[in-house]
């Protein structure tokens, strides 16, 4: 790897954790300065760098492409396991937990796309956040192999106009992408683009800490918690408050597959002040105590 690469990405992947908390990665686009919109290597460059396995860890402000041309492994992605056969286009949205054991050998690419890249590629109405905001894995397409292929090369490349390629390619590829998983999957209602739906989104993603109720929510919107749910059920068929339930529901999942906190512990990180409280949420909406499901989790599901 050259020192270039060294500078812009490896330098930079700086893991913040202990036992009580899940790794953040800290790559390009995450730090005060941001040296690139894309970034591209081979999995073979990252992977043989941590004896082919990527640990659990996930992104505060990057999207990821994985292509897998040859190879294999298994991905984990929160709490569900999954094997990897190529040819295979993996798509990890920021915030998720994820994690991979690839075959020695996996032949294949990663390209990483800033956040602030995916808001300007991505216009409103044309469906494909709602498309890419959720983790999946389907076939590969030969011409997103033929286009990683460039962008890799671009990627090293120091020619003029660098940049501005890189993001038409970066629009290219999420646009194939989007494509490739609408074409395997049920497609998303169409409504689930609504910006204001969004805007709630990164709200209760800063905010679930802090319990804050729909009402608060609404309040920082601009609008009120009526029109808020209104919106929302229309969006996903749930109310508002689910969507803010389901966000500490996974925040405690999360807690409980990756750290060692205790379920108490884990309750006064997410804002309950009484332990048996949480309990009794958490298991209302999973079906089982923290207690119950870590052990679960802990003998492979």
């Amino acid at each position: 790897m050259d020192q270039l690469r060294n500078l812009l990405y490896i330098s930079n992947m700086t893991e913040t954790s202990d036992t009580a908390t899940i790794r953040n990665y800290n790559l390009f686009g995450e730090t005060a300065e941001a040296p690139d919109v894309v970034h591209c290597e081979t999995i073979q460059d990252r992977s043989e760098l941590h004896n082919w396995e990527l640990r659990p860890h996930r992104h505060a402000r990057l999207h990821q492409i994985l292509l897998l041309r040859s190879g294999g492994g298994e991905a984990r992605i929160e709490e569900r396991i999954a094997p990897l056969i190529p040819p295979v286009l993996i798509n990890m949205p920021r915030g998720f937990v994820h994690g991979f054991r690839f075959q020695q050998g996996t032949e294949g690419w990663v390209i990483t796309l800033s956040a602030d890249l995916m808001d300007e590629a991505l216009r409103d109405r044309e469906g494909l956040r709602a498309v890419l905001a959720n983790p999946s894995a389907v076939p590969l397409p030969p011409e997103l192999e033929t286009l990683a292929r460039r962008i890799l090369t671009e990627y090293h490349n120091r020619d003029f106009a660098r940049a501005q390629i890189l993001r038409s390619q970066a629009g290219a590829l999420l646009g194939l992408a989007a494509r490739a998983i609408h074409t395997d999957q049920a497609p998303p209602d169409p409504h689930a683009d609504s910006p204001l739906l969004r805007r709630f989104e990164a709200l209760v993603e800063q905010h679930f800490r802090q319990r804050l109720p729909v009402a608060g929510y609404a309040d920082r919107l601009a609008v009120s918690p009526t029109h808020l749910n209104r919106v929302v059920r229309h969006s996903t068929g749930r109310p508002a408050s689910a969507m803010i339930a389901d966000r500490v529901l996974r925040e405690a999942r999360r807690m409980l597959i990756y750290t060692n906190l205790t379920a108490a512990e884990i309750g006064y990180e997410l804002g309950f002040t009484d332990p048996a409280h949480f309990s009794r949420v958490f298991t209302r909406g999973i079906g089982t105590p923290p207690r119950a499901f870590r052990q679960r989790m802990e003998q492979g599901g």
